[in-house]
């Protein structure tokens, strides 16, 4: 994430200059001032358009995590077959979480010191939860699930996919040199064989 495109607004030019120092620094090391001169704006720039440090990171949490991109692909791109549409969610998942993993480390490595920005970075995942028991809970009335509890599937399924997310966040090519592709494929695959009645 770059702050240079002359294109972005001014709001924007904070927001990526602000994750790119912080996932560097982590929150505590940069200051306001820091975020600002990155940006190329004034301090008192940044103030008017966010009011604090904190209010920044919050507004990229929002702006650039994954919420509406899912949302959209289960109000509009579901064809309900388990397999096609796991893969899908799966798929665009690690895409999303790929593109935004600066903020995922700041997350990851700050969020316990900023009050409320736990619980602000977890309605994201709450929603995907939602998203996906609505789904499971659809596809067992349809008779393409197995009977089983759908919020149990879907934090399965989430926690497959975080987990795989962080550890090649974190460990890469240190554990495995499988892909991200081939875990998507191969993971999918088994939940599907272990849900199809």
């Amino acid at each position: 994430m770059s702050s240079g495109n002359p294109h972005l607004s001014t709001g924007d030019k904070i927001l990526l200059a602000a994750i790119d120092l912080m996932a560097e620094k982590g929150y505590k090391g940069v200051s306001t001032k820091e975020i600002s001169a990155a940006a190329g704006l004034s301090e008192m720039t940044l103030f008017r358009h966010f009011g604090s440090k904190q209010k920044v990171l919050e507004t990229a949490v929002d702006r650039f995590y994954y919420t509406v991109e899912m949302k959209r692909i289960f109000d509009e791109e579901l064809v309900w077959d388990l397999q096609a549409d796991l893969f899908l969610v799966s798929k665009t998942y690690h895409q999303i979480m790929g593109r935004n993993r600066k903020i995922v480390m700041i997350a990851l490595k700050d969020g316990d010191y900023l009050p409320g920005f736990r619980e602000k970075a977890n309605k994201h995942p709450q929603q995907l939860k939602e998203l996906l028991t609505d789904y499971f809970a659809a596809m067992q009335k349809r008779g393409l699930m197995i009977t089983t509890d759908p919020e149990v599937q879907a934090m399965t399924f989430m926690w497959m996919n975080f987990g795989a997310f962080v550890s090649s966040l974190t460990s890469g090519q240190l554990i495995t040199s499988i892909s991200i592709d081939e875990f998507i494929k191969s993971s999918v695959q088994l939940f599907v064989r272990a849900l199809t009645p």
